[in-house]
């Protein structure tokens, strides 16, 4: 017996809830269910989290979670709970596979079975972001090394354990060679390992088209955290609808499961929603405590009575289905097809194996980091470049001078055209003429050079070699 936390959220949440637990209970699942408040009420009782302490420590005790949608009232400064949830408790996985249930569901890519694994903690979901200029905002983007090896790992061990023959990395390390750089350069590390398992590497905007045109390319797609969370509901769409899409949230310690729709409010209390995006995320839960067998019940009765044509309104179709129901009588349905299997559709077989093999993350032998520069963003409301430049030019030292200037990545000094628009923001990049190390004592003394010339430092990053090797990007152009 395994006890689990449930949420029944907001909007229909409680019903395709309701629904779900039904179904899983029908079928067998031995599950003790401890059911916590979150979202839209604790939102509006002051908690600006959606959840409370108590909750929390029910979440972490129980380790299963099983949630239905939310919602998050605008403005406030209410924080996803999505978010918060998967960060807190080191979700770091976020699973949402994404087939075509054709010819019952409309579709035009009926042979598309893809698994999309995203990783769920960091990259500009870190939230960090700060205005720095009248006109500039920024938001920082964070990929670790931690992070990108567990993410991958997962998924060649999800495609081992699921019998699926190729991992796709999608990243964008043409432009973002650092960040996204070190995404694909972990990949193929972590690639050569599984050597039975195909591997390949696409850039997003073009690997995002071939998916849209050709899924049936893919098998398993692992991408950084916005990647993964934008084609995954574009996967989920174009395999039918994204009504019908659950998603696991795996940690080392909890999981989370869920459906990836939100609460839709305008359809709440009215037995209308289709509850099967929640009940497939039931479904993953079920596999990741080891029920796999009722999982198994589930997922093909489910599949027969998307075959008999039973369908909720939002896929209901004259000519294809044979019944429309609401999200009661969907549930009777898929449990009086229990014991059933599709004709049409493929039916599934779960291995009784729990086979991933996801040790803890090893941390590396440090490298030999050497501070070799400094990049002092600055807020200046001009447009003369080189009038710029002089100013800038007079906080230098002794053996550190002006290398560069930016305006928005792009190289505007030295050689730069009167073409190129400016905005207020400014990267000014200083490095040791002679090039010799420099200091942070030196940092700060063209701090203190820029404040006494009236020169508005509004952020410095420091420039590394690691072992030797540049670990910062070039202006673009430069």
């Amino acid at each position: 017996m395994q006890r689990i936390t449930v949420a029944k959220g907001d909007g229909i949440g409680p019903e395709i809830m309701d629904a779900t637990l039904a179904i899983i209970k029908a079928a067998g699942a031995q599950i003790e269910i401890d059911e916590i408040e979150v979202g839209e009420k604790v939102y509006l009782a002051g908690n600006t989290s959606g959840i409370s302490r108590e909750s929390w420590d029910t979440i972490r005790k129980n380790k299963v979670f099983l949630k239905a949608p939310i919602t998050t009232p605008q403005g406030g400064g209410y924080k996803s709970l999505n978010v918060t949830t998967r960060k807190f408790l080191g979700l770091y996985a976020n699973i949402r596979p994404c087939a075509s249930l054709h010819p019952f569901v409309k579709t035009k890519h009926p042979l598309m079975d893809i698994v999309i694994v995203r990783e769920n903690e960091e990259d500009l979901y870190a939230g960090i972001e700060h205005q720095q200029t009248d006109e500039v905002v920024q938001c920082l983007k964070l990929i670790s090394r931690p992070g990108c090896e567990k993410i991958v790992r997962y998924a060649f061990e999800y495609a081992k354990q699921y019998g699926r023959k190729k991992v796709t990395c999608f990243t964008k390390d043409n432009i973002m060679k650092q960040t996204d750089g070190l995404f694909h350069e972990v990949f193929n590390e972590i690639a050569v390992e599984y050597p039975d398992i195909e591997n390949e590497h696409w850039i997003i905007d073009i690997g995002a088209a071939k998916m849209a045109d050709t899924p049936e390319a893919f098998d398993v797609i692992v991408m950084p955290n916005l990647y993964g969370d934008v084609l995954s509901d574009v996967a989920a769409q174009i395999a039918g609808s994204v009504g019908l899409a659950g998603s696991a949230n795996i940690g080392e310690e909890c999981a989370m499961f869920e459906a990836i729709h939100g609460s839709a409010p305008r359809r709440a209390g009215q037995n209308m929603a289709n509850p099967s995006g929640l009940l497939q995320g039931a479904i993953q839960m079920l596999t990741h405590i080891g029920q796999v067998k009722v999982a198994e019940k589930v997922q093909n009765a489910w599949l027969k009575t998307i075959e008999d044509g039973i369908h909720t309104y939002d896929i209901y179709k004259e000519g294809v289905s044979t019944q429309k129901v609401g999200t009661k009588e969907f549930a009777e349905a898929v449990i009086s097809n229990l014991g059933q299997s599709p004709t049409q559709l493929k039916a599934v077989h779960y291995s009784d194996e729990k086979t991933l093999n996801l040790p803890k993350y090893q941390r590396k032998a440090p490298k030999k980091k050497d501070l070799v520069g400094v990049d002092l963003f600055v807020h200046w409301a001009g447009t003369d470049v080189e009038h710029f430049a002089s100013l800038v030019k007079q906080i230098e030292l002794p053996g550190v001078k002006l290398s560069m200037i930016t305006n928005r990545g792009i190289k505007v000094y030295p050689d730069g055209f009167p073409e190129t628009f400016c905005t207020d923001h400014w990267r000014c990049r200083f490095k040791p003429t002679d090039g010799e190390i420099l200091s942070k004592a030196q940092i700060i003394q063209l701090l203190q050079h820029a404040e006494e010339k009236g020169i508005d430092a509004v952020k410095t990053e420091n420039l590394y070699h690691f072992d030797g090797k540049a670990a910062y990007s070039l202006g673009q152009g430069q």
